[in-house]
Order: structure tokens, then sequence, then C-alpha cells
């Protein structure tokens, strides 16, 4: 069936403004030395069937390193979302159609979003320095982000302070907040953003987190209960050599930057390198794939970093690894569809944190474990977590559900955070209220 074109991405363009605009976009691109994806395109599938499920998952051998799944093929009920470059359009929708796959357009032209997302950042930048001041509706480099912790530890040295946990396989810092009123190796809530480099909203939504921490202490009084209490650990950019890269060369880039000799694709998926299950179901062994597994367990730095961090801490109590897209919240396993022993309380309690989350902005987040939710995914954190002893242990998929995937535009950062903080805050009593 021949694709629709989605509507509400801009006005349509007459061939000359196409031709005009293509020429400019290679031009912008090439002198900042980064990857054009002018005519890419966003294709989203609906299989009907198990049979339909096989056949996508074919395309991706079919055609290696040119369909890149945004949203994996995993069950009849789910859609699947896929990039695929302008070189390659016309093959994958002869492949769908010859097939009897339906499609439609989620997003016609990637790098119209680029150049709106990256016009909106030189503005934002243009204003914060002006105003010698941080925004925190803005996206930020990870220069800007590492300076703005700088910045925010000396200001709230009182709560706030920057432990370096290890080295990224490029040697940049992998830094953690923590914040503490006191006390030692008090029982603690760990929080990862970013760890897939490409997830923007994730690092954005735990700058904002940070400061709703240190801004909220004092004045709402559950909150201030829970850090007089406990502590909180916030690694906002888990990924950094990826994140880097997704500026200054790929804005799309999942994995992490480690290479190997006699290898010839580079990085790891980060969130499939995690002991639990590791090597299993949803996930891959071809380094060439954007969820290869690594070699093994804890092989790169930034994985390891947080286990070696959450072991010898040994008093974690709760963890969130959050994520984005799909707008769900999942408990594990991941790995497995057996339900963990803990099911009934895990359940309850993401149901409390997507309601909480709902009324903020009316927000419908879907929750259950990851294998049935989403779809099965082995070598996971929040897997590592549970079956280190972290009962409390969750991952989100932050907005949307596909009209903007992984380019969510600046204007839905606050509101995100701002949902996204009522669900985390409502895990967090659950855990002070529910000690084991």
């Amino acid at each position: 069936m021949q694709g629709t074109l989605r509507e509400g991405l801009g006005p349509r363009l007459s061939a000359l403004d196409r031709r005009t605009l293509l020429v400019c976009s290679f031009i912008l691109a090439a002198a900042l030395g980064q990857m054009n994806f002018t005519g890419d395109q966003v294709l989203r599938v609906l299989a009907k069937n198990d049979e339909q499920l096989s056949l996508l998952r074919d395309l991706e051998g079919l055609k290696p390193l040119k369909v890149d799944f945004w949203r994996g093929p995993a069950r009849p009920s789910l859609p699947v979302d896929m990039r695929v470059p302008y070189s390659e359009l016309k093959d994958v929708k002869d492949y769908l159609e010859s097939h009897g796959l339906a499609y439609s357009i989620m997003i016609k032209d990637i790098q119209v979003l680029l150049d709106q997302e990256r016009e909106a950042m030189a503005k934002s930048r243009r204003l914060e320095r002006s105003t010698s001041s941080f925004s925190y509706s803005s996206y930020h480099t990870l220069e800007e982000i590492y300076s703005w912790i700088d910045s925010f530890v000396t200001e709230h040295a009182n709560i706030v302070s920057k432990i370096q946990i290890g080295q990224s396989f490029e040697n940049r810092s992998i830094l953690v907040l923590k914040f503490s009123t006191g006390g030692f190796q008090r029982q603690a809530i760990w929080i990862d953003t970013g760890i897939h480099s490409r997830e923007w909203i994730t690092h954005a939504t735990g700058i904002w987190t940070a400061d709703k921490i240190v801004s909220e202490y004092g004045k709402d009084c559950i909150l201030t209960n829970i850090l007089d209490t406990m502590d909180i650990f916030l690694e906002i950019v888990s990924n950094p050599d990826g994140f880097a890269f997704t500026h200054s060369m790929n804005r799309l880039w999942r994995k992490n930057k480690s290479s190997r000799p006699g290898v010839a694709c580079i990085g790891v998926d980060l969130n499939r390198n995690w002991k639990s299950g590791f090597g299993g179901n949803g996930s891959n062994d071809n380094p060439c794939s954007e969820t290869y597994h690594g070699p093994y367990p804890h092989s790169e730095p930034e994985v390891s970093a947080i286990v070696k961090f959450i072991t010898d801490h040994g008093n974690i109590k709760a963890l969130i690894s959050i994520h984005s897209y799909s707008q769900m919240l999942m408990y594990p396993y991941g790995y497995s569809l057996e339900p963990v022993s803990s099911e009934e309380e895990l359940c309850n309690l993401s149901k409390s944190a997507v309601q909480a989350l709902y009324k903020v902005h009316g927000m419908k987040y879907v929750y259950g474990s990851i294998s049935t939710t989403l779809y099965v995914a082995s070598g996971v954190t929040v897997d590592w977590a549970y079956d280190s002893g972290i009962k409390y242990s969750f991952s989100f998929e932050l907005r949307d559900t596909g009209q903007y995937g992984f380019l969510l535009p600046a204007t839905q950062i606050i509101p995100t955070a701002q949902e996204t903080w009522m669900a985390i805050r409502t895990i967090m009593i659950h855990t002070l209220n529910h000690p084991y």
C-alpha cells in the first residue's frame, strides 16, 4: 500500500525550493562536518502478524547499515518505525509494498527537523550568552552541560556535589551529581539519562530534574523528607563520547564510541552490555548492529563505571534509567517473559507513577515489564539492577510516540520534564516508605 504523508511538519515546498533546500543543507552540513540526512524519511509499519514481523527483521539483513530501526519489530500490536536513507527509499518502499506491508510516512524529511533543531540551539545560545544564564528549555552540548554542572555544584554546594566515577572510551569524564543532606552511605536512589546518545530529551530532562531537586528542597515536604533520609545520584550524560558525537558529526548516533582491532564498525549499545541476560534475544553479536552487545558483559567503561559505583556503594534502593521514545514506564525483566518476584508491587507502583504523570499535561503512558510492554531486550540496565538486589528498578521511555521520535522539539523539554518528575517523585516516595 502506498504510504500517506503526515501533515504538520511545515508548509509544502515547490520543486525549486526543495532543490535549493537540498543544496543549502548539504553545504551547511559539509561546512560543519556533520552528516546530512536530507530526504531521509521515517516510515511506520504496523505488522499484522508474526510473518510480517519476520519480513521486517529480514529487511535489516537485506540492507545492513541502511535501515535504522527507531522502534524495532517486536510484536504485531506495536508499530515499527525505521529511518530510511533517501538513496534507499525506493527499494525499501518497493520491498514493503511487494510483501503487502502497509506503511505511512511519520517524518517526511529528517534534515528539516535537524535544521530547525540546530537553529533553535543557536538562538538559545546567543540569548544565554547575552544574559549570562542557562536555559532549561534548550538542548545543550556536552561542554555546555559540563560547564553548567560546575556552576550548579558551586551555587548549591550545601546540597550538591560532583563525583567522577570513571572515564569513557575516549577519556571523557563520567560525572554524577550527588544530592545529600549529610550522612555516609545512606540509602540512595540512582537516576541515569542519556545512555543512548541520540535521546537528547533525556539529558535535558535530567538537567531540569537536578534544578528541580535543589529548588524544591525545603519547600516540597515530600522531597524534603526524601532528601533528609536518602541520597539521590543523578548521571546526566551516561554516554559522553556518543553524545559529543551527536553534536559534532551524527545526530542520530546511538552507541558509545569504542573500537577494537580488526573490527570495522564502532560502538556498543550500552543498554545491551549488562550482565543479566547478556547476549540473549533482543541484542546482537554483529558489531555493526545498533544493538551490538559488546564482546563481554560490562566490557564498556561507561557501563563498568556504573556497576562499580553502585556495587561499592551497596545501599542503592531504587534505580531509574531514562530513555526515549514511546511514552512507557517499565520494570524487569527485559531478557525474560517470566514475571519477577516483585511483579505485583512494581506493576502497582508503575500504575501510580503513570497516573501522577498524566495529571500534569494529560500525557498517556503505558506500563508493564519490558519484555511484555516493549520487546525482549537482553543485557539491559534495569535487569542487572534488579538481579543485583535493587528491587525498585524502572526504565522510562519519554515523549513522544513517533511524530518526532528522537528529534523532539526543545519546546517540549519543560513539559516532558515536569510530568516525568511527578512519576519519579512517586517512585521515590514509595521507596522511602517501603524499606527492604
